[in-house]
């Protein structure tokens, strides 16, 4: 047995290589000749008690996109996944953190206790950068008086993105159009000084929408590579003054302050404007939506490291919890399949701006979220 010491959550120790291959072929004579475990429309894994593959049918393998079978003995489902956390633990799969927020290691524990379960699991790849949501089917397994986990993984991450797309355009864009045509709707009983109000509301309504729109289709393409960003020079003094200004007319700014940090700098740099915006918009959104009445909203700007970075900071405080899922796909503290905003804050920097978005919370300090950028694109 290989120990390894090292584990933040799940148990960190490794079968031996003889271990594996003794359990790779107890397990294939287990399963035997008839190939009926290909036969599952899913990717169906077999794991030891460490977590480790002994089995994999041959949808796993192409899910997988591995170039062979025997190569993914032994590895545990993350490592194979190619998730980010994966490698942070020179355990592995299951052991930082992070890993005690993931649905897969949980089902994976409870069927090795000999229970059933069904969990949702999100993760980021490494290499790729692409984000997955898999669901996570664990099951307890008997061979030969060894107990294994019949472990079988389904993409789902096409179907989230269509929950949250009809969150997004069957409530917030639908509640943003109803409150245009109110509007549109009365403006023939209106005299001119009301009718050039009501003008006001509906173009300040009129504008969100499209914001939202342009939002929700610069994100599609930025998952499927398709998106082009298109660099001009920026002050990111008047830049980030004018985004705070907009943001503090924002509805969820109201009965809250929204200022800029004294100390802030004016620096030059290059970048997308339009995606800028979109990730530090939705820092001060997010920061808006966490605050309480009468409390503040500071963002701020300066030049550090010869790069130019930003930061948004609300007195809230981030349960650990949270702090562990808060940039996945698909999460978000705001109820059912509404999590974007933090995941495409750094989708964008990271795979469009060359930057690098992180946060900080503490209960005496609350949150500070951080993007800093290059001053020039390479």
């Amino acid at each position: 047995m290989v120990t390894f010491c090292y584990t933040e959550f799940a148990p960190a120790e490794r079968s031996s290589p003889a271990e594996i291959a003794a359990q790779v072929r107890r397990v294939a004579e287990f399963v035997g000749q008839s190939g009926i475990l290909d036969m599952v429309p899913e990717a169906l894994l077999i794991l030891n008690q460490n977590r480790q593959i002994v089995f994999a049918n041959n949808n796993a393998i192409q899910l997988l996109e591995s170039d062979e079978e025997n190569t993914i003995y032994g590895l545990r489902p993350g490592e194979l996944l190619d998730c980010t956390h994966a490698s942070e633990s020179t355990s592995g799969c299951g052991t930082t953190k992070f890993c005690s927020a993931c649905g897969a290691v949980k089902a994976i524990q409870s069927s090795l206790s000999g229970a059933e379960a069904i969990e949702e699991c999100r993760l980021n790849q490494k290499k790729s950068g692409n984000a997955l949501d898999l669901r996570a089917w664990a099951f307890p397994l008997k061979v030969a008086e060894q107990l294994f986990s019949l472990f079988v993984i389904t993409d789902i991450s096409d179907e989230k993105r269509r929950r949250i797309l009809e969150r997004i355009f069957f409530h917030d864009i639908l509640n943003t159009a109803s409150g245009i045509f109110s509007f549109a709707e009365i403006l023939g009983e209106l005299d001119a000084a009301e009718i050039k109000e009501f003008q006001g509301h509906i173009y300040k309504l009129s504008t969100r929408l499209i914001d939202e729109i342009n939002s929700q289709r610069d994100l599609m393409k930025a998952e499927n590579h398709e998106l082009t960003a298109n660099y001009k020079e920026v002050d990111s003094l008047s830049f980030i003054t004018d985004l705070t200004a907009l943001y503090s007319k924002n509805d969820v700014a109201k009965g809250k302050n929204v200022v800029m940090a004294p100390d802030s700098q004016l620096v030059t740099f290059t970048t997308d404007p339009v995606l800028l915006a979109r990730v530090l918009g939705n820092m001060l959104k997010n920061a808006l939506e966490s605050t309480g009445p009468g409390e503040t909203v500071t963002s701020s700007c300066r030049k550090i490291d010869n790069k130019v970075q930003f930061s948004v900071h609300n007195p809230c405080f981030i349960s650990q919890e949270i702090q562990l899922q808060i940039f996945l796909r698909s999460f978000s503290t705001k109820g059912a399949n509404r999590g974007l905003g933090t995941y495409s804050m750094r989708l964008l920097s990271e795979r469009y701006l060359q930057g690098k978005v992180w946060f900080t919370s503490s209960k005496e300090d609350g949150t500070r979220f951080y993007a800093s950028y290059p001053l020039s694109i390479q």
